[in-house]
């Protein structure tokens, strides 16, 4: 008896394994690229202090832009070099520093007009959650992440579209910005 009972034991311990090894691949399968996108996301995305040790701003100074219109949209400042999700009853949902292209779009209201997952971005870097909503001068200006995570200032000699931010921001702005959402730049 001790005999079958330690085999029947082997196999519960086994199928145990098997159970707990398959559960794993699922999770691990279906996990973000950036671990922390699957976590409740703050109210102002966590930023390293600028050159120098400069502390980050204060609240007021991340508050929503006057004249950024109502309901909801994405609203990108472009003096801030920063976004703000914006969600029902202006509520902003995030806001997060952006690093801006070479080519701006003028001040005014904007519809995402397309995304893409993963492309190459206009200078060659490898970016994703692509969210398009202007052209200025042939110019294509939309949101993206770098697949690096790097946001680094753009080659002023060339002339790009791109909109960077981390890749957590990315991965919000995608989930927010759908094809024909509202996006309101402002000075």
């Amino acid at each position: 008896m001790a005999r079958s009972s330690s085999g029947f034991v082997a196999g519960l311990t086994a199928a145990a394994l098997a159970a707990v090894g398959f559960l794993a691949y699922q999770a691990s399968a279906t996990a973000p690229a950036d671990l922390s996108a699957g976590a409740p996301a703050p109210a102002v995305s966590p930023s390293a202090p600028a050159a120098g040790g400069a502390p980050k701003p204060a609240a007021s100074a991340l508050a929503l832009p006057k004249q950024s219109g109502s309901g909801q949209r994405v609203v990108y400042a472009l003096g801030e070099r920063r976004v703000w999700l914006v969600g029902e009853k202006d509520a902003v949902a995030r806001t997060f520093p952006v690093m801006p292209s070479t080519v701006n779009p003028a001040p005014g209201t904007y519809a995402v007009t397309s995304r893409s997952g993963t492309v190459s971005g206009s200078d060659g870097v490898k970016i994703e959650h692509v969210v398009r909503f202007a052209t200025v001068e042939g110019v294509t200006i939309g949101f993206s992440a770098a697949v690096d995570g790097t946001m680094a200032t753009p080659d002023p000699a060339r002339r790009t579209g791109g909109i960077r931010m981390k890749r957590a921001d990315g991965d919000a702005m995608w989930t927010f910005a759908t094809v024909n959402s509202k996006v309101v730049v402002v000075p």
